[in-house]
């Protein structure tokens, strides 16, 4: 009888039931690593549990702002994963609460079981940000690295992949508005990165293969403005539709009023957001701290998004688009 040795990696994956947390648990399972996915919700994590061999991803029950939940969560993890972030405030679900304190507390509950951290953030985390979102992303970082010293940081651009909620949202509208907004004139530049893509980054990290102490930014191969991928999204699904320009003080008058919704279209802090190009920076691409840098192939929007928009195509998955 052939004897196991050695335990593979257990991996604590803090928003692991989430739309980039899925394709992180993906390729950790594929790598061999033991699984522990930490929710608010385990119901909603159940589709995970074919991503992996029987017994090699467990959901469990926590919530950032419960340390308790966060401690038993950890225990006993070799590395953690916290993937935790909101778009938007709602109820006890707020900025601070979530991507700074809530950081902070995964950070601490890492260091008390001497596990590893990577702590995934986004460009656009600034303590100068006008985005109160940009901000606490900012305050998060450096709660974690106050922390954990050699911590990875990982920052990516906005994230595009099937059930994302950029590319997706846009193409729905497109099916039943004759026009699609462009915020501040959408001029914003973009660097848009596929799941998969900043999943092999995190899972690299857990490997081993990234810097610790270190904060690393993610962007695919193309440096978009919100135009251009608006117009790359309207070819893809064979829609055309005017593109207006929304000046950016109507925008914030929109967003006042939409943000008042339960689950807000746009908010007034999402439109500060959009007013700082959201691109890696210069430094990072001369330290090697980018995708580029890590080795890892970048997927452009065209090659990917033909593979998941097909649905909101006029006629359907198996007619080719056509202007």
């Amino acid at each position: 009888m052939a004897l196991v040795s050695q335990k593979p990696k257990l991996v604590t994956v803090f928003g692991g039931s989430g739309f980039v947390g899925t394709h992180v648990v993906q390729a950790l399972t594929r790598r061999g690593y033991r699984v522990r996915v930490a929710c608010r919700r385990p119901n909603k994590a159940i589709h995970l549990q074919v991503l992996g061999n029987m017994g090699q991803v467990h959901a469990i029950q926590a919530n950032l702002r419960n340390r308790a939940s966060v401690d038993r969560a950890v225990d006993g993890a070799d590395h953690v994963i916290n993937l935790v972030g909101i778009l938007h405030e709602s109820g006890r679900q707020r900025f601070d609460a979530v991507q700074n304190f809530g950081a902070r507390a995964v950070a601490e509950a890492a260091r008390a079981a001497g596990a590893r951290l990577t702590h995934g953030s986004a460009i656009g985390a600034d303590l100068d940000s006008p985005s109160l979102y940009g901000r606490t992303k900012a305050e998060g970082e450096q709660a974690v690295l106050e922390s954990i010293e050699d911590a990875i940081v990982i920052r990516p651009s906005i994230v595009f992949g099937p059930e994302d909620s950029f590319f997706n949202r846009f193409a729905n509208m497109a099916r039943f508005t004759p026009a699609l907004p462009l915020i501040g004139g959408g001029h914003t530049r973009f660097q848009p990165v596929y799941v998969g893509d900043v999943a092999e980054a995190h899972a690299r990290a857990v490997d081993g293969a990234l810097k610790g102490g270190t904060i690393y930014e993610l962007g695919g191969p193309q440096v978009l403005t919100f135009r251009q991928c608006m117009e790359e999204m309207l070819e893809i699904i064979g829609r055309k539709r005017m593109l207006i320009s929304v000046p950016w003080p109507i925008a914030r008058l929109q967003a006042r009023i939409l943000g008042m919704l339960p689950n807000p279209l746009l908010t007034l802090d999402q439109v500060k957001l959009l007013e700082v190009d959201n691109v890696v920076s210069d430094e990072a691409k001369d330290a090697g701290r980018t995708l580029e840098g890590l080795g890892i192939p970048q997927h452009s929007i065209g090659a990917i998004l033909p593979t998941y928009l097909w649905p909101y195509r006029p006629h359907g998955q198996f007619t080719q688009p056509q202007y």
